[in-house]
């Protein structure tokens, strides 16, 4: 069984920075894609940025030159510094690992963090 457990949510005004960390445990082999995504109170969920393991990014527009995506192969961690918060970052930020295998010949799997809130407020 995967389990990923995310921290470092939190209250934070607006231009202030905050970092979500979340790592992910239990039998992994491999993990193709690590990101965040994150959903407003009546919203869709959506991407806010992914890294490949072989460190290819991929932000959304709204997040660019504003958040930075890392991940530690050898710790199966990604983390997420997002600078410059603006309201509209307000959300639950979920963690999401893409394709991750618990052996070599395993299928590829899906899973998802329980989620943190990021609340941006004066």
């Amino acid at each position: 069984q995967v389990q990923l457990v995310e921290s470092g949510g939190g209250l934070e005004q607006p231009g202030g920075s905050l970092r979500l960390s979340c790592a992910a445990s239990g039998r992994i082999f491999s993990i193709e894609t690590m990101g965040w995504y994150r959903q407003a109170p009546g919203r869709q969920r959506e991407l806010v940025a992914a890294i490949t393991s072989g460190g290819q990014t991929s932000y959304a527009d709204s997040v660019k030159g504003r958040f930075t995506v890392s991940r530690d192969n050898a710790k199966n961690m990604v983390y997420l510094q997002m600078n410059s918060l603006k309201p509209e970052d307000t959300a639950v930020y979920y963690c999401n690992v893409h394709r991750l295998r618990s052996a070599s010949f395993g299928p590829p799997k899906d899973y998802w963090g329980q989620g943190t809130q990021v609340t941006v407020s004066l």
